[in-house]
Parts: structure tokens; sequence; C-alpha cells
């Protein structure tokens, strides 16, 4: 700042204030790399090994599970500013990662840009419309975009519920969106996670249900389609009940951001991996050792 204000005949006071409102509004991106190597091999190991573009970034192995979300969450909102362009649809999951990068996100408008949601958010408690509304509407906002929610159970009761649903034009509007995604934005639930996944922690799954998918071998969730560590998610009967999109679905999604903190979370991330579901990834440090192991 220093520096600054000697080129602009200023003051560090009035350089401090720009540069504050340079960041908040998006003009200026202040980003500080690791000086070591470890980061920077760790990305190069897991594109080798897992054919994604991966972000690592450095979090002090005493950071809490709160702090190390925060600043991967920081991480991905400021990546999502590259990858988000005019035109294009995006699918957001609901969950408490995107949560918090969408409390991250650095405004960058762009024209005709639509953020669908990917999956239902009601239970029997709730109809989580304003949970899923709030981090959709973060997203537009920052974009200058378009937010479409999806008012559908989490799960439904009978899988012929939602078969009748799917049929419902106002139903095949969001899926159609759905279809045509150019970027789609997640996290991976998982049942241990130090960070209570929402799936798990909101009331959306009976006990029943949590001892049917252990005896599943399920690891992990993305959009609440349940996987194994292999990354199969087929004859799982909850996910006939599922709202969230096939898997089909998300790999023909040409960028599959997947951003995950916390090595509670690395049992559920192989397996999205093993599924194919992310092209680009932002993990902290101590994930990608864990994944390199």
């Amino acid at each position: 700042m220093e520096a600054i204000a000697q080129e602009l005949r200023t003051s560090r006071s009035t350089v401090s204030r720009l540069l504050t409102h340079a960041r908040a509004s998006g003009i200026v991106d202040i980003r500080i790399r690791s000086p070591f190597g470890a980061p920077q091999l760790l990305e190069e190991h897991l594109a080798e090994r897992f054919g994604v573009t991966a972000q690592v970034v450095p979090v002090p192995d005493d950071a809490s599970e709160v702090e190390r979300l925060e600043r991967v969450a920081v991480a991905a909102a400021h990546l999502l500013n590259e990858l988000v362009q005019a035109d294009m649809t995006v699918g957001v999951a609901w969950g408490s990662t995107t949560a918090a990068v969408s409390r991250r996100l650095v405004p960058k408008p762009v024209h005709g840009t639509t953020f669908v949601q990917l999956n239902g958010s009601g239970n029997t408690h709730t109809t989580g419309l304003l949970y899923a509304s709030e981090i959709l509407s973060r997203f537009a906002g920052a974009y200058g975009g378009s937010a479409q929610q999806f008012p559908v159970p989490a799960f439904f009761d009978d899988p012929r519920t939602k078969h009748a649903m799917w049929r419902e034009r106002s139903t095949r509007r969001i899926l159609e969106m759905q279809a045509a995604m150019d970027l789609v934005v997640f996290s991976t639930g998982s049942a241990g996670s130090r960070v209570p996944s929402q799936v798990y922690s909101g009331g959306y799954l009976e006990a029943q249900e949590l001892a049917a998918l252990e005896a599943e071998g399920v690891v992990g969730d993305v959009a609440t389609v349940f996987f194994r560590a292999d990354g199969t998610s087929d004859r799982i009967p909850l996910n006939e009940r599922a709202t969230g999109p096939h898997f089909d679905v998300l790999r023909r999604v040409a960028r599959r951001l997947c951003v995950v903190s916390g090595v509670s979370k690395v049992d559920s991330l192989r397996g999205a991996l093993a599924a194919g579901l992310a092209t680009d990834l932002v993990v902290d440090e101590a994930v990608a050792r864990a994944l390199a192991d």
C-alpha cells in the first residue's frame, strides 16, 4: 500500500479504502501463494491420478474444521469467478459447503446466467425452501443472474410419487434446465463429517434409512444421490426416491466443481472421484495428502 500511495501521490489510508472497494466489487483479486512446493506437487499428483484440475488450499495443521471450510470456500469462490461466464446455466447443490462458498462469492455481473437448484430440499419438518433459496440468491446476486428453485422434497416417500411428479410440466422445466447445465457446483455429503452434512443432520433421513445405507456400503452422496466407495450408485433403494440428478446427467456437464474440506470427507470424495463426478476440485492440503496416500 505504501508503494501504491507513492506512485499515486496519495495517502495509505486512501489506497486502503480503494483496495477495499475494488475487492468488494470484484475489480481486484488478491491471492497469496504458498512459498512451499507441496500444494503444487499435490495438485499435479491429483491431476495425474484422478484426471481432475485440482486446487490445493494450504491450511495449518492445527486449524479447526470451520477454519478449513472457510479457507476452502474462499478459494472456491475465487475459482468460480473465472468459471462463471455469460449465458450459462449453473447447477448448485445446497449444503454446508456450498452455503459457505456462497457467502464468499466475489461480485462479477454477467449477462443471462441462470442458477438452478440441483435437488429438492423439503422434509417432514420443513420445506427447506428458505435454506436453499438463500444459497441460490447469493449466487444470483453475485453474478447478476436469475435463480430457479426446485420446490420438491429431498426424498419422496414413494418412488411412484416421484415418477408422477417428474411428468408434470413445471417439474420438467427444471429437469430440462439441469440437462442443459454448463457448470455444476457441489460438495460430497458424509455421515461422518465433522462439519455436519445437512442431509445427515437436518432431519432428512430416518434411523432405518441410515442403517440401510450403511448396509449397502454407502460412503456419501452428491445432491442426495448416494454412492459406494467404488463410485457405483445402482440398486440403492433410497436413490429411487431421491430428487437429485442421476449421475449420468452430472457427467454430461462440461465443468463440474467439487469443493471439499476436512479429512473426515475423504472416503466420500474418493467415491465421487471414482464415479467420475468432478472435473475440477478444490480441497484443503490435508484432504489432498489423504487422497494422495
